[in-house]
């Protein structure tokens, strides 16, 4: 039988993978010899939630998400990987 999701849920689903997609285009401007351990380490972060339906939890992830991948994106620009 199919998951339909409200219009919520979709959302909050769009914004997940926004956020991981964002995320994979910042691993790539790391250092060749980091990047398939970020690429993990972003990929288990997405897992590790992907069956929580408590929506609160969700948006408090995602949060932590963006501030995660702006301080990496920071630390990117100083050490000149642009």
């Amino acid at each position: 039988m199919a998951h339909f999701m409200d219009l919520r849920a979709f959302i909050q689903r769009a914004r997940v993978l926004t956020l991981y997609r964002q995320t994979l285009r910042v691993i790539r401007r790391a250092p060749e010899h980091a990047r398939d351990d970020l690429r993990q380490t972003a990929r288990a972060e997405i897992e590790k939630y992907r069956d929580c339906d408590d929506k609160q939890k969700i948006r408090f992830l995602i949060s932590e998400g963006r501030q995660r991948l702006k301080g990496l994106d920071e630390l990117l620009d100083m050490t000149g990987n642009s």
